[in-house]
């Protein structure tokens, strides 16, 4: 029997008129709108990733044409432009938030454009989506040294369980970086699943924390869009990002290496 692939699609900003550092990676409302209804005409199926993970790990089976929505960071316009869209269909989603770029108590300045506050995040959560950990301050996990790492995640995790009364499961790596000892701290941490990036359709063997996503960017038209999500041509549409990936975590580990031979020196 054939591994069942499933489309993880990654969003971050929903907005009309993005500022420069979001807009390659945010959808026009309409564009957010249209997708959705792509989404129900195909009759694909919307799970969070809790509930995907959940039925891998435990062997339930899973519903039919499963896909994920998910949002990284936590910019405003996923409430205002993505709920309502979501609530036409029924479809949940998972929201992945930075907690030190929402607005709020816990905001370091460090949001790329307008976030959300946490009486919006409570209302998203309320309405069937699921709220994941992404960091505290969105840095490159794999290049903390262990008590960073450490702070990053417990107070994300910290954050998040204080102001929706429940620890989050689910946890979204910040750009798609990862390493053996980012995931054994993100597992130690409690969460019981992760995503990256990967530019390609989740499967069970990837593992639970390391499952791949899809980018859906300003860019992605309708055409596209149903191709991803029905996966065809993934690899040939992302060949791009991806040969740029594989360059850049040359460069990651090069720098990892340096770094643990001048603690060692010292």
């Amino acid at each position: 029997m054939a591994e069942v692939r499933v489309p993880i699609l990654m969003y971050h900003a929903v907005a009309t008129d993005p500022n420069d550092a979001t807009r390659a990676l945010s959808v026009t409302p309409h564009a957010f709108a249209q997708q959705m209804a792509v989404i129900g005409d195909l009759g694909l199926t919307p799970v969070t990733t809790a509930d995907l993970a959940a039925r891998w790990r435990t062997g339930r089976p899973l519903p039919p044409r499963p896909v994920l929505v998910t949002f990284d960071d936590g910019y405003e316009g996923v409430h205002r432009h993505a709920l309502p869209a979501l609530a036409k269909h029924g479809f949940p989603a998972t929201l992945f938030v930075s907690t030190g770029w929402l607005r709020g108590a816990y905001d370091t300045g460090g949001g790329l454009d307008r976030m959300l506050d946490w009486d919006q995040v409570r209302e998203l959560a309320d309405a069937g989506v699921e709220i994941g950990g992404h960091s505290h301050s969105h840095p490159q996990l794999d290049q903390l040294d262990d008590d960073a790492l450490r702070f990053e995640l417990t107070r994300c995790r910290d954050i998040v369980a204080g102001e929706l009364g429940a620890l989050p499961v689910s946890f979204a790596y910040p750009y798609g970086y990862s390493s053996r000892r980012v995931r054994q701290e993100v597992r130690a941490t409690g969460y019981a699943q992760a995503l990256a990036v990967g530019n390609d359709l989740a499967r069970r063997h990837q593992g639970p924390y390391a499952l791949r996503r899809v980018t859906v960017r300003r860019s992605t038209g309708l055409e596209e869009f149903e191709r991803l999500i029905e996966g065809r041509a993934i690899a040939r549409t992302f060949a791009r990002d991806r040969a740029l990936t594989k360059g850049y975590a040359m460069v990651r580990r090069a720098r990892q290496v340096r770094r643990k031979a001048t603690r060692t020196r010292v």
